[in-house]
């Protein structure tokens, strides 16, 4: 423990040697508070400054205790007499806090301005206090003293905190950066104003100047990734988040900030990984829980489904139910169907569902749907597909196509037909409306005897034009021919059956109908010894 001990002192008093109070204080800035506590500890014992931003350090870490003990030894500065005013907040002695900084604002002599700031900020930085009087403090000092760098920084952020105070934020955060151009940590907080306005292009810009005036800065990094995730693009997302790992000091809060933009990023597998290390650590309550969810779902991307499932029971049985979002019940409904367990999964789809107050549920309708046609349960997926529909019918031509076509899988022909019907009439434009119209008609139509499949399989054919003869149109360029042979071979309408009849032979001389055709007009051509149209596919 001796030589321990006496490693840590020479390390410290190297530290010493080499930084700052400024080098210090700025880590305490960019949120780095375990170095700022290494370099502001041995400056302290001489520094009442350096104190005050040591105490800072242990306070916003969350350990109030020290930081109490910290500010103590300086009772008469006014920076460590804020410091114990913040303390006071912290514990929740609201009374005790604004009497502190009532009586420091009191001592502000009549050019002094440290006083009124540091009062101000212990009221800025705490919760639950009066704003208005800190904003008050502030204009007070500035009106004295125009140019004060740390009363613009404190009164922006004291109106940032505020309903529509948002320019008055920008006019004092824009006057620092134009004293003060490559001042990255403003910088970060003119990003912030945008990001708060879910204006993300100018945040990302300002977030990209924050980081180009001081790349060591670890905050930009985690707000460009925050950004990024708003706009949907993950890999941004998770290459900034890299970033701030590598330049934060890696804290537990560190690391969960990581692990989410990970899941959110759908890098599940390395989400999992991270999460049940964190879990190994003893995390805070109220993160536990998050953790296991992200665990769980993550596990469940990532393919282990048993584990998954014992995970996100943990989660759903900790977790408040207000706090579960209707995209958890859909993600957890998944997991049953993987399962195939079909009840399971339809009881936390329809938890989803119930739970989603958005008036258009087409995305919940269509994660449902497309869920169960990837357990080719046709039928289910028919019946979402078309619950989605219903609920918009403007809904993009591809849901329109797979409720047609989970409808025909399932045999279901009568709800096939309508929804076939209604993919057309809804989208004429699209070749393959007319193309599954027909195909379902024909297997209607299985004896080829009515012919109400022929015109929607002209149709078609005119449609698709010069692509008749791509090889990816063979299967169903056949399919039509070989309906449109046997209905004109069983309407004796021997003219059209011979074009069909050489349309075939030109594309698959072996095809099975055109066989079954030919001989039976060597047999005399009888109806009886007719074809059948294609029977239905399969299922795939």
């Amino acid at each position: 423990m001796i030589i321990t001990a006496a490693a840590v002192t020479i390390a410290l008093g190297a530290i010493a040697q080499q930084s700052t109070p400024e080098e210090g204080i700025k880590m305490y800035n960019y949120k780095k508070y375990q170095t700022a506590q290494k370099i502001l500890t041995p400056l302290s014992v001489k520094d009442a400054r350096a104190n005050y931003y040591l105490g800072l350090s242990y306070l916003d870490a969350g350990n109030t205790l020290k930081a109490k003990y910290q500010f103590e030894k300086y009772p008469d500065d006014p920076a460590n007499i804020s410091g114990t005013a913040r303390v006071a907040f912290a514990m929740k002695d609201a009374a005790k806090g604004n009497e502190i900084a009532k009586g420091l604002a009191a001592k502000a002599k009549k050019k002094e301005v440290a006083p009124l700031v540091y009062a101000a900020e212990a009221l800025t930085y705490s919760d639950g206090t009066d704003l208005q009087q800190a904003i008050q403090w502030y204009k007070d000092a500035l009106a004295k003293d125009a140019n004060n760098i740390e009363a613009h920084l404190g009164l922006a952020d004291s109106y940032r905190k505020i309903t529509g105070g948002g320019g008055e934020a920008m006019t004092n955060y824009e006057f620092i950066v134009e004293k003060d151009p490559k001042n990255s940590l403003v910088l970060s907080r003119i990003g912030d104003l945008w990001y708060e306005a879910r204006t993300y292009p100018s945040a990302l810009e300002f977030y990209g100047k924050a980081k180009d005036a001081d790349n060591t800065n670890p905050l930009p990094f985690k707000s460009l990734s925050q950004a990024y995730q708003r706009t949907g693009k993950y890999d941004m997302a998770l290459t900034n988040i890299r970033q701030y790992i590598t330049l934060s000091d890696n804290t537990m809060s560190d690391e969960i900030s990581f692990v989410e933009i990970l899941y959110q990023a759908k890098a599940n597998c390395e989400a999992a990984k991270k999460a049940q290390e964190l879990l190994s650590q003893d995390p805070p309550a109220d993160k536990k829980t998050s953790l296991y969810g992200i665990l769980g779902f993550a596990q469940a991307d990532c393919g282990d489904s048993i584990e998954a499932q014992k995970n996100l029971r943990t989660y759903f049985a900790i977790q408040k139910p207000k706090s579960i979002t209707p995209a958890a019940y859909i993600e957890y409904g998944k997991l049953w169907l993987k399962l195939n367990n079909l009840d399971s999964a339809t009881f936390y789809y329809m938890k989803g569902i119930e739970g989603d107050t958005a008036k258009n549920k087409t995305d919940i309708y269509r994660q449902i749907a497309e869920a169960y046609r990837g357990k080719k349960e046709y039928c289910r997926s028919a019946e979402w597909y078309n619950n989605l529909i219903k609920s918009n019918p403007t809904t993009q031509a591809l849901d329109h196509f797979w409720c047609t076509v989970m409808y025909y899988y399932c045999k279901d022909l009568k709800n096939a037909v309508s929804a076939a019907e209604r993919f057309e009439e809804k989208y004429p434009e699209q070749t393959s409306s007319t193309y599954w119209h027909a195909r379902i008609l024909a297997n209607v139509d299985s004896e080829a005897t009515q012919g109400t499949a022929a015109p929607l399989y002209l149709k078609w054919i005119e449609k698709i034009g010069a692509d008749v003869d791509k090889k990816d149109k063979k299967s169903d360029v056949l399919k039509a021919y070989e309906y449109l042979a046997a209905y004109y071979f069983n309407s004796k309408d021997k003219e059209k059956m011979t074009i069909y009849l050489d349309k075939l032979r030109a594309l698959d001389p072996n095809d099975f109908y055109l066989k079954q055709i030919e001989e039976a007009e060597k047999s005399g051509g009888k109806k009886d010894s007719g074809p059948k149209a294609a029977p239905a596919p399969k299922k795939k």
